[in-house]
């Protein structure tokens, strides 16, 4: 499968961090985000909150520029960190009172959050989806309804 650069460089880190222990959700360098940005915080200040969609003003400015940073524009990179900390088991934004993982440096709870950010990177690219084993056995569900008595 042909790929973009931009998407081998962000799972080659990512497959790093992961492997390494340095992936960390609550940080801003070493979650899904900062680890794909070199284990940069820059990205932080495209939000007022770590784990929202919602571009502030200088990620408007950014973004309206054209600027990308690891290949990903402003709004891209936050639907990543979203992405990772919802399938993490956090509730975004990130605050001290809102849900979190008992064992947020768990590996199935980083592993979670990295297959949704596999799939999420995928789609950003326009390529199949690398996660969903459905091509691999060739099978493809039937809607609930038609289980149903």
């Amino acid at each position: 499968m042909k790929t973009t650069n931009r998407f081998d460089q962000a799972i080659l880190k990512l497959y790093h961090a992961f492997h390494s222990g340095t992936l960390v959700p609550e940080c801003n360098q070493q979650c899904a985000v900062g680890t794909i940005l070199n284990n940069s915080e820059s990205w932080k200040h495209f939000s007022d909150n770590h784990g929202s969609t919602v571009l502030n003003y200088v990620g408007l400015v950014n973004e309206n520029f054209g600027r990308r940073f690891g290949g990903y524009k402003p709004s891209e990179l936050l639907q990543i960190e979203v992405t990772f900390l919802k399938a993490c088991g956090y509730q975004v934004p990130l605050h001290y009172s809102h849900k979190k993982p008992e064992q947020p440096l768990n590996k199935d709870t980083l592993f979670s959050g990295l297959t949704a950010v596999v799939s999420l990177l995928c789609k950003l690219d326009n390529l199949p989806d690398v996660m969903n084993c459905q091509a691999l056995f060739m099978y493809k569900p039937k809607p609930y309804s038609q289980f149903a008595n």
